[in-house]
């Protein structure tokens, strides 16, 4: 194309020019460059016939057509810095920040931990400190775990269908069941591992119940030291300085009362002295009244057998107690039902900061 016949270039940018400057949005200023500077625009096709020229006419006729594609460029580019800077600006007005408002809590401050973890978590810290360690076992065990390792003989009540979950026959005619107690990790630990032992034994347990104080699930925590030299004496201080650091009082008597389980002999039901005259409140280490909180004893010669330890060599002794009834003594918790029913406000009522591990040194429950 010779140079006569170009068009009027300067007529060409000013019509360019004004379309980009009146350019009401992005999608039409992107239509202009494409009109304009894309695969068949206008400028791009002045800057194909470039080929076709002699090099003096390319000579004039390059730097020109080059010229006008860069001024294009550059207006294209500050026409759409001002539409993105006006479109932010209403985004603003139309998004803006109320200032005055409370600013939102994190997850970790709404966010609450039940209860039941937490008083969980001040078991382990107190009777870590006392050199014990968590044991753990499976949640459906047998019948030889279960019952016949603790010495409960054949027609026991617990072993009948009105309090035990039994799940479906067996080919064998044998049956699993939910376990009963967290007894069955004490078999467990026993059978494999060797004296010293210092465990405790916290979980979920199942029996069939249900009411204000019950539920068909709930949590257990027990103990158990097997040693050669183990006494009453040590299970009384352990139980008595255990009260001491989960109630969070200087002092505490406690009276332990003649009882009977299948799987220690002596047994024995401990009470913790308590106030009771203020209705709806518990106070410990003071008053006069009187609170069973849990059942112990020195593990029974059958138990120790049927574990594979010699009853003349070693003896220790066991309790037990339930993690959520010592939690609704503490923490003023009236009805056990509410424990399991997930409503978020009492849950955000009772519960604790998730990040507040309990410690004897910053305080269990603080």
């Amino acid at each position: 194309m010779p140079v006569a016949a170009l068009p009027d270039l300067d007529a060409l940018e000013r019509e360019l020019t004004a379309g980009i400057a009146g350019a009401a949005d992005e999608p039409a200023l992107e239509a202009i460059r494409v009109a304009a500077l894309g695969k068949k625009g206008s400028v791009s096709e002045l800057l194909k016939s470039l080929g076709g020229m002699s090099p003096e006419e390319r000579k004039s006729a390059g730097p020109a057509i080059n010229g006008l594609r860069d001024r294009l460029n550059e207006a294209l580019g500050a026409r759409r810095t001002e539409l993105k800077s006006a479109a932010l600006a209403r985004r603003l007005e139309t998004e803006r920040v109320d200032v005055t408002l409370p600013v939102r809590e994190t997850p970790t401050e709404t966010g609450r931990l039940h209860p039941i973890s937490q008083v969980i978590d001040e078991l382990t810290a107190i009777f870590a400190d006392m050199g014990f360690a968590v044991a753990e076992g499976p949640d459906i065990e047998d019948d030889f775990h279960n019952f016949t390792a603790l010495n409960f003989p054949e027609g026991h009540p617990a072993r009948e269908m009105h309090d035990t979950f039994y799940l479906p026959t067996r080919e064998d005619g044998s049956r699993l069941v939910l376990r009963t107690h967290t007894s069955p990790v004490q078999v467990r630990t026993m059978m494999s591992k060797k004296p010293p032992i210092r465990v405790i034994c916290p979980g979920r347990t199942y029996r069939s119940d249900s009411d204000q104080t019950h539920t068909p699930m709930f949590h257990q925590v027990e103990g158990l030291v097997i040693d050669k030299g183990a006494t009453l004496g040590h299970l009384k201080w352990i139980l008595e300085e255990f009260c001491k650091a989960f109630f969070e009082v200087d002092n505490v008597k406690m009276r332990f009362r003649p009882s009977f389980f299948p799987f220690t002999e002596p047994s024995m039901e401990v009470d913790i002295q308590c106030d009771r005259s203020r209705p709806g409140e518990i106070r410990f280490g003071e008053g006069t009244d009187w609170l069973e909180i849990l059942g112990c004893g020195m593990v029974h010669p059958n138990v120790l057998r049927k574990c594979g330890l010699d009853p003349d060599e070693y003896q220790g002794f066991a309790w037990g107690m339930g993690i959520d009834r010592i939690a609704m003594l503490k923490y003023g918790m009236p009805d056990l039902r509410a424990f399991f029913e997930a409503d978020v406000r009492w849950l955000s009522h009772y519960g604790f900061r998730p990040l507040d591990f309990p410690t004897l040194a910053g305080g269990l429950s603080s």
